[in-house]
């Protein structure tokens, strides 16, 4: 199976060669490449780093607004999503999600749980999960939660049509073990 990641940023960053390290080609696609219709790029899974939504970092939120429907479809025909903390508190950052996701911004270390979820548990396996740093929490979401911390969701995960989206406020790299089963195991199909 070919596994290639796209990773959704305005600039290059340490994050694409860690990916690249784990075995994984990897892409910078820009929030114009993203926004653009005539962008045809082809992956096995997205990766949108924390941050995305506060302005402070970068200019993303609006593409990935208006590429909302290619994202959906992405995910549909067998694409992987990996979305991590927005980053600020303001309601609607993740609305260009094909389902509802609340996020609540709080930077901490917490004792993060995957016990119910294989994929989930897989994503922090590198780390202590008794003092994982996490920027926030999913309040209220249309997913399955694959890790908590108290009663506070963290990992969320949902399956839609033949690939899955995973969200996490987990502030903190994947596993390697992660980002090589994740990436590979989505269908390489475009964006």
């Amino acid at each position: 199976m070919s596994c290639r990641a796209g990773f959704v940023w305005e600039t290059p960053q340490p994050f694409i060669r860690y990916i690249e390290e784990c075995g994984v080609p990897c892409e910078l696609v820009t929030p114009y490449m993203l926004a653009a219709p005539y962008f045809r790029g082809s992956f096995s899974c997205l990766i949108i780093p924390t941050g995305f939504a506060n302005p402070a970092y970068c200019r993303l939120l609006p593409a990935l607004r208006s590429s909302s429907g290619r994202i959906q479809r992405f995910v549909e025909n067998g694409g992987n999503l990996l979305v991590y903390g927005a980053a600020i508190d303001r309601p609607g950052v993740y609305d260009w999600l094909p389902f509802p996701v609340e996020y609540r911004h709080e930077f901490s270390s917490r004792s993060v749980n995957c016990s119910g979820s294989d994929l989930g548990g897989s994503l922090v396996e590198d780390y202590d999960p008794s003092c994982i740093e996490c920027d926030g929490s999913f309040p209220l979401h249309g997913g399955t939660t694959a890790g908590i911390s108290g009663d506070a969701s963290l990992i969320i995960e949902k399956n839609l049509g033949k690939g899955t989206v995973i969200v996490t406020s987990v502030h903190e790299y994947p596993s390697r073990a992660f980002v090589k089963n994740f990436c590979c195991s989505g269908i390489q199909t475009l964006f």
